[in-house]
């Protein structure tokens, strides 16, 4: 498979971005008529060439500050970065905050590319290197190469391409394996084919067939067609520039911020707990002040709530107290905090945000997501702020920690961790098998538990039946939805049960194996007298009305206690018949003595077990069931 590359431009207006482009590709990036009128530009500017063996895709953005929206919508997807500077004016505004926000969005690498240098003399070409170098100092861009051009001369072109084949590596920086990831930028209407929309394909793949999702609305898809470069694909791998032809979805519900993506694997959310960090030289950011926020293609405003804050990395962590009023991150300082938006987001932990006051609209800073489905509650509680630093954490395991034990008994699914935690569904898996074998979580069906809560609810189990046997001798045992409901456990209740064996049994009851309920006078003479008429009738028991007449009672009573019998586990009804268990543990032991592959029918059966076929018949049935026997069509063969 051929290496790819999506790089985008990033530098001051009329720093020669859209010449370069042109320059490399032969295509002209700024196809709006207002655009090539004015020579400025004001939308993204897509172009794809190659360099070497790689297949590059090029995005050029606007320089304008006027435009920094733009230029973010195109800049979140980007694997590096061509930080443009042109070599008769040198850095300017528009080249440091589109430096910042590159950084902000932790592009890893990039290169810097002084431009016109055929109107520049060799020292002016020099000190916009150096002031360049300065610039970056510090950044993933310190070591980058300073390759010099002209995009009218062609000098300098050569040596960019292959700079720019030498930037491109085996792993994407946004990839996650088996999500597919695509941030919208354009939509529109093709002829004869429907709604066609455009992204920079940051994650997973896409291929003709595909269901996938448009998010935030949520709209199921299908993919009817791929083009990669302009050309039909049977698919496209990230990362890699794609138009997407979508079937299922009106033109009118797709637009730029919106989000293609494989179902389940992203999160829609309007709250989200982040780890902020503010540039230097900005006004401080008060607690519960607006601010535009800028992820992939999409711009949403949100309310800051401030958890914990200090002046630089490193310093430790100043807890925020409930009811403090005039708290701020000062200039240069970092924060826990949670973002309040006004419409729903399409993100995942580790999305890079970046952050613009909302007027005047400036980029004063950026956030790391940490959890982008945070509990409701304040985030001034005394626990909060240490919970929200724990999950700034690299290692899985250890967030995924915090978050089992907030989900109490519901637990976490792999899925869970795939869309909140940003993991790849392989990873998401790993990380749970792990945390099992480890003896910290325990397996509920599909679903993980925090070990600690699982342990805290056996022993609640055992509290409450050993306090219900106390105060209700008489009863069997609790109703098993009763227990549930008391532990909150839902359907992990299950699982717990069988992590505490033999110590619980029951089926609609509960109770300790040790408990016996108080049973005396007639009752517990009948109860007796019926306990020894199955287990003296084996696998041939009589009928109800004989069971009442060997006990000297009537059919109801006898009736009741063949019931309290069950709860208790030492009688079994099979169809009409009651058997007695103890006979039943028998006749699965006979018959497993056979050994596997042993075959029999009901003719065998009623041979080996001594019985009619009134006995025979419910007593193979209840072998199937209990997975002795397997039936073949009109023989049993022992599994």
């Amino acid at each position: 498979m051929a290496r790819t590359l999506v790089i985008g431009t990033a530098g001051h207006i009329d720093h020669g971005k859209s010449a370069l482009v042109r320059a490399l590709t032969g295509t002209d990036p700024d196809r709006l008529k207002e655009e090539q009128a004015r020579g400025i530009t004001i939308e993204l500017g897509f172009a794809h060439t190659t360099a070497g063996d790689v297949e590059v895709a090029l995005v050029d953005v606007p320089g304008h500050e006027r435009f920094v929206r733009t230029m973010l919508a195109g800049a979140g997807g980007l694997d590096a970065v061509l930080l443009v500077v042109a070599a008769d004016e040198s850095v300017m505004p528009q080249t440091r905050e589109h430096f910042e926000i590159c950084r902000l969005l932790a592009i890893p690498r990039g290169l810097i590319v002084i431009t016109k240098i055929d109107i520049a003399d060799p020292d002016t070409i020099e000190l916009a290197s150096l002031e360049a170098r300065e610039l970056v100092a510090g950044s993933a861009l310190e070591g980058a190469p300073v390759v010099a051009v002209s995009a009218r001369t062609g000098a300098g072109l050569d040596e960019l391409r292959q700079a720019i084949a030498a930037l491109a590596t085996a792993t994407p920086r946004l990839a996650r394996a088996g999500v597919t990831r695509l941030p919208i930028d354009r939509a529109f209407t093709v002829r004869g084919f429907g709604t066609v929309v455009t992204g920079t394909l940051v994650s997973g793949e896409v291929r003709e067939g595909d269901a996938l999702v448009v998010l935030p609305r949520g709209d199921e898809v299908r993919v009817r067609g791929v083009q990669v470069h302009g050309r039909s694909a049977p698919v496209a791998t990230a990362p890699r520039r794609a138009a997407i032809n979508l079937g299922g979805v009106d033109l009118e519900h797709v637009t730029r911020g919106m989000t293609l993506a494989s179902a389940g694997t992203l999160a829609v959310t309007r709250r989200v707990d982040v780890h902020l960090e503010l540039l230097a030289g900005v006004r401080p950011l008060r607690h519960g002040e607006r601010v535009r926020v800028h992820q992939g293609t999409g711009e949403w405003t949100g309310r800051v709530s401030l958890s914990a804050v200090r002046a630089r990395s490193g310093d430790p962590w100043s807890r925020v107290e409930v009811g403090a009023a005039q708290v701020d991150v000062p200039a240069g300082g970092e924060a826990l905090a949670r973002v309040r938006l006004l419409s729903p987001a399409v993100l995942t932990r580790g999305d890079r945000l970046v952050l613009r006051a909302e007027s005047p609209a400036v980029t004063i800073g950026g956030a790391t997501v940490i959890d982008p489905e945070p509990a409701a509650g304040g985030i001034r509680r005394t626990r909060a702020a240490g919970r929200l630093a724990s999950l700034t954490g690299s290692a899985p395991a250890a967030w995924t920690s915090i978050w089992l034990a907030d989900a109490g008994l519901r637990g976490l699914t792999a899925g869970d961790l795939v869309r909140r935690g940003g993991l790849a569904p392989a990873a998401a898996a790993q990380v749970l098998d792990e945390m099992v074998a480890a003896g910290t979580a325990m397996r509920s069906g599909n679903r993980v538990i925090d070990g600690a809560r699982a342990t805290a609810a056996r022993a609640a189990t055992v509290d409450i039946l050993t306090t219900f046997h106390r105060e209700h001798p008489e009863e069997a045992g609790l109703p098993r939805e009763v227990l549930r409901d008391r532990i909150g456990a839902g359907d992990a209740l299950e699982a717990l049960l069988e992590t505490l064996g033999s110590a619980v049994a029951g089926t609609d009851r509960l109770a300790l194996t040790a408990h016996r309920p108080l049973v005396s006078g007639e009752d517990a003479r009948v109860r007796l007298a019926v306990d020894e008429s199955l287990q003296a009738a084996g696998l041939q028991p009589p009928d109800l009305a004989t069971l009442a007449a060997a006990a000297k009672t009537q059919t109801a009573v006898a009736q009741k206690a063949l019931q309290a019998l069950q709860r208790e586990g030492r009688a079994q009804r099979l169809d009409v018949l009651w058997f007695h268990a103890a006979v039943l543990a028998g006749l699965k032991a006979d018959v497993k003595a056979m050994g596997a592959g042993a075959t029999m029918d009901v003719a065998a059966a009623k041979a080996r077990f001594g019985v009619s076929r009134k006995f025979a018949i419910p007593l193979l049935e209840f072998l199937d069931r209990e997975r002795v026997t397997r039936r073949v069509g009109d023989r049993r063969v022992v599994i």
